[in-house]
C-alpha cells in the first residue's frame, strides 16, 4: 500500500483544472517548465526533457554542477500572428527554467545532449563514488 503525503494544495489544483475543463479553457496560463524523467544505467544518468517548439540551438542551455541539472531557454512563436486573428493561446511561449536534483554525482566534462523531434537527450557520465575517507584537522581552543 502506497501512502500519498497531506498536500493542502492538492484540492485548489483540481478545483482549477475542473474549472478550466468547464469553461473549456486554461484558468492560468501557468508553464513550470519541460517535464523531465531521469534514469540511469550503469555508467550514466539520462534526463530526457520535452521541450517541443524549440527551433535553434542557442534557445537551450544546459548547465549541469555537482548533482544538479538546470535546463533553461526560450520558446519562440515560428511565425507571427496578429492578436486580433489569435482566437486560442494554450500552448507556452517565452523564457523557461527548470532544475532538478540528479540521483547522484555526475562528470560535468563528458556530459552531451541531443535535440530531435521536440525532445532534449542529456547524458551525463557517472563520477567515480569518493571511498577515500578525508580526516578534517579540527582547529580546538580550550
Amino acid at each position: 500500500m502506497s501512502l500519498i503525503p497531506y498536500d493542502p494544495f492538492r484540492q485548489m489544483e483540481n478545483w482549477r483544472r475542473e474549472l478550466s475543463q468547464f469553461f473549456n479553457m486554461p484558468w492560468t496560463m501557468e508553464f513550470r517548465g519541460p517535464r523531465i524523467d531521469v534514469y540511469e544505467t550503469e555508467d550514466e544518468i539520462i534526463a530526457q526533457c520535452e521541450l517541443p517548439g524549440i527551433e535553434r540551438k542557442e534557445d537551450i542551455t544546459i548547465n549541469i554542477r555537482e548533482n544538479l541539472l538546470e535546463v533553461r531557454g526560450t520558446i519562440r512563436r515560428a511565425k507571427e500572428i496578429k492578436e486580433e486573428n489569435l482566437h486560442r493561446q494554450e500552448r507556452f511561449l517565452g523564457n523557461f527554467q527548470r532544475a532538478i536534483s540528479l540521483p547522484g554525482p555526475v562528470r560535468p566534462e563528458g556530459a552531451r545532449a541531443t535535440y530531435k523531434n521536440g525532445l532534449l537527450e542529456i547524458v551525463m557520465p557517472k563520477a567515480e563514488p569518493q571511498t577515500k575517507r578525508h580526516q578534517v584537522d579540527i582547529d580546538f581552543q580550550p
